[in-house]
């Protein structure tokens, strides 16, 4: 590490913890007789593994180290990326399997198998997350946040919620009988109802629907005495006088639908936002692929749902706890500060303060770096800002894959437009689930006289690139930022990223071809610095991982550091293997999903896997070559990209390799962020050889402080964009023969 996270780490860590990636030996490898090294095997299922990825974060919501409104904020998270899980992937598997396709993943298992194997840990983990909730809920009460249910009430209470139905709710609940008259409505993806059973006063059963509008908080705070909730379908069961006069409530049921969600657009599209506004029409209508229903339902509630909404009982998940888990967010109150993580301020680099916020000349004086969410992703808009405006600026080009609704991204491409500058954004329309926010968007820039482009129907442009054409004198600059991450004020906020700011000549000219590439087709006859996704991106990989293979051959230290969120790219990781045979030390930080098997007898000998889930989520991709040297070294080749290591993103989308060659900038990622990744103990999972990820903690009020690089980034001085004095403090490190 460096002296300054040498200095941080000492009385936070274990001894000889096993933890400890950066310092600690690579552990012996095992031995699996029944694995054969040159077939299927040799991979973790891709959507088992991002099940495993989803206990983790699930497992967060548990840990007593983590403060109890941000463990209900990690239980949300968990029941959120499962719906997403099933309304994409499991979506697709399901297509495959009636469709009769038998052909095998890059593990040997058919859609079928694999949806068999989906269901049942799946179905594992949200009777967990319900065992979650109840061991949050008396803790939530303790600390004075209490959820009521419609039978606890104080009569002053229903006099308050009398009045907040009438005049919140009422008027946009539509109760609907079930009957030959009153055929069953349509139930939107996502779509949350409450299914009736009543008996007028002659005796009459009338079953009823009552859907729940998604446009109300589902949880509604009373404003008395302390913090109170009253989930709002207790309060719509509280009211059915309201909604069904002259009836009594015999039985009742909660239930909820997901959707197939993934897009289905014509390769031959005239229009292609035409096509994508019809195509986000029909997601709302696709096949139920699950469908939840509180347990103990009327059976014959439970029968009229299941027809009407065509669900086998194979794709029903009987619910014995809370409904809607991922709208549990609505419960992290700002008011609470004692119950979240301390609050944090990210930093305005040195360099720009010391250039009086001038971004052109920070970027003049040297290449930049900035570590987001430590570095405030201002300065990304800042850098726009100023471009929009200053008179000296002739052009701007920039992707946009995701960004916010009210992005000041967009607003200064507007505003430069309206200046009369050159201004062609490249959106994206299949960011998934932003389909309509981007579409609105570009609609946006046109009318301020943006040229917007949307790239290839085949291909999602999911590169990150800005580029500001300046006149300086009598010659052209070409200011280049190159990101991990999305152009999204929002989400850097709490997503890791990288954004490296250059005026680099070739990288100017790179991020030039790129755009034209895109906007007109023609593929670059050359790129000086970058290797592009669907063109180069892999084979470049593939070469820079066998030459380090080759390295190692030649008896010289060769190792390799990575970090990304995903990686299953068969051919990538049996480069890697190949490598690890040669004896080039690997050490992966993979948040996500991994196909790669660590620490296998024969496979993987050399090769370990951590990942990360805690307070940000870790969304950065570099990669780092030896190059003859141990690393951390200032030998080492250093790359950042926008790209996983997955078959998408190095074949079908539009993608960035970015080698960083500024002396000052490769040791602020080596050394600091790599090596801060991998001695992170807090909040890191191994990867084991034979399936899951395992980490020990200790309790909570016992042991040492854990080193958690979270907090290391967040607690230190910047590290990124001091000038001259960037690599000052990056000494070089002492390296394990192990």
């Amino acid at each position: 590490m460096t002296e300054t996270l040498l200095r941080y780490a000492k009385g936070m860590t274990v001894n000889a913890r096993k933890t400890d990636f950066l310092n600690s030996p690579f552990p012996e490898p095992i031995e699996i007789d029944s694995l054969d090294p040159t077939g299927p095997d040799r991979f973790f299922n891709r959507e088992l593994s991002w099940l495993a990825f989803n206990w983790r974060v699930l497992e967060e919501a548990m840990n007593p180290r983590v403060p109890l409104l941000e463990r209900v904020r990690f239980l949300s998270i968990s029941a959120t990326n499962l719906d997403e899980f099933y309304t994409v992937r499991v979506a697709g598997l399901r297509e495959l399997a009636r469709a009769g396709n038998t052909a095998p993943s890059d593990d040997g298992k058919t859609a079928a198998e694999q949806l068999v194997l989906i269901h049942e840990d799946a179905r594992r983990l949200m009777t967990y997350q319900q065992e979650v909730w109840r061991a949050l809920r008396p803790l939530l009460e303790e600390a004075k946040l209490t959820i009521l249910s419609r039978h606890n009430l104080t009569d002053l209470d229903r006099e308050e919620m009398d009045a907040y139905f009438m005049e919140h709710v009422f008027p946009v609940l539509s109760p609907l009988a079930i009957d030959p008259a009153h055929p069953f409505p349509f139930i939107p993806n996502a779509g949350f109802s409450l299914a009736l059973k009543l008996a007028d006063k002659r005796g009459r059963e009338l079953n009823a629907l009552v859907p729940i509008p998604g446009q109300i908080n589902r949880f509604i705070r009373l404003t008395r005495d302390a913090v109170r909730f009253l989930p709002l379908e207790q309060l719509i069961l509280a009211q059915m006088d309201s909604l069904f006069p002259g009836y009594t409530l015999l039985g009742s049921c909660a239930f909820s639908v997901l959707r197939d969600s993934d897009l289905e657009v014509e390769e031959e599209a005239e229009d292609l936002v035409r096509e994508f506004e019809v195509a986000l029409k029909r997601r709302r209508r696709g096949e139920v692929v699950r469908m939840k229903i509180s347990a103990g339902a009327p059976a014959g509630l439970r029968a009229v749902v299941m027809r009407e909404l065509g669900v086998p009982e194979t794709d029903v998940i009987e619910v014995d706890g809370i409904m809607g888990i991922s709208t549990l967010k609505e419960l992290v109150i700002d008011e609470r500060p004692d119950l979240l993580w301390p609050s944090f301020t990210p930093r305005v680099p040195e360099r720009v303060q010391d250039h009086g916020g001038d971004m052109f000349a920070a970027i003049r004086q040297k290449d930049m770096l900035l570590h987001h969410p430590y570095e405030t992703f201002d300065m990304v808009v800042r850098f726009l800002e100023q471009a929009a405006r200053d008179p000296d600026v002739l052009a701007i080009r920039q992707t946009l894959y995701r960004t916010s609704r009210d992005s000041p991204i967009v607003a200064a491409l507007c505003e430069a437009a309206e200046y009369g500058k050159s201004v062609t954004a490249l959106v994206e329309l299949k960011a998934r689930f932003d389909e309509a926010a981007n579409i609105r968007q570009s609609r946006r820039l046109e009318r301020a006289g943006a040229h917007v482009v949307y790239g290839f129907v085949n291909y999602k442009t999911h590169a990150k690139i800005s580029a500001v054409v300046r006149r300086e004198g009598d010659r052209l600059v070409t200011y280049t930022h190159w990101g991990t991450g999305n152009y999204h004020p929002i989400t850097a906020r709490i997503y890791t990223d990288l954004s490296l700011f250059t005026c680099d000549p070739a990288l100017g000219r790179d991020a030039t071809r790129v755009f034209n590439y895109v906007s007109g087709y023609a593929e670059p006859a050359r790129l000086e610095n970058l290797a592009i996704s669907p063109l180069t991106q892999k084979s470049r990989l593939l070469e820079l991982i066998s030459a380090e293979a080759e390295v190692a051959r030649s008896g010289r230290p060769a190792a390799i550091w990575a970090k990304m969120n995903s990686i299953i790219e068969p051919d990538i990781i049996d480069a890697l293997y190949a490598a690890s045979a040669a004896g080039v030390k690997i050490s992966l930080v993979v948040r996500g999903i991994c196909g790669l098997r660590p620490g296998i007898k024969g496979l993987s000998d050399n090769i370990r896997v951590k990942s990360i889930v805690g307070r940000f989520l870790e969304h950065s991709r570099i990669i780092c070559f030896g190059n003859g040297a141990d690393l951390p070294s200032d030998k080492a080749r250093v790359f950042i990209s926008s790209a996983d290591w997955m078959g998408r993103n190095l074949s079908r989308r539009v993608e960035t390799l970015v080698e960083i060659l500024n002396p000052t900038v490769k040791s602020q990622i080596v050394s600091q962020i790599m090596a801060a990744n991998l001695a992170d103990e807090a909040q890191s999972w191994a990867l084991q050889p034979e399936g899951p990820a395992q980490r020990v903690l200790p309790q909570a009020d016992t042991g040492p402080r854990l080193f958690n690089c979270h907090r290391f980034f967040m607690e230190n001085p910047s590290l990124s964009g001091r000038g001259s004095a960037g690599a000052d403090d990056v000494p070089e490190l002492t390296h394990d023969d192990d």
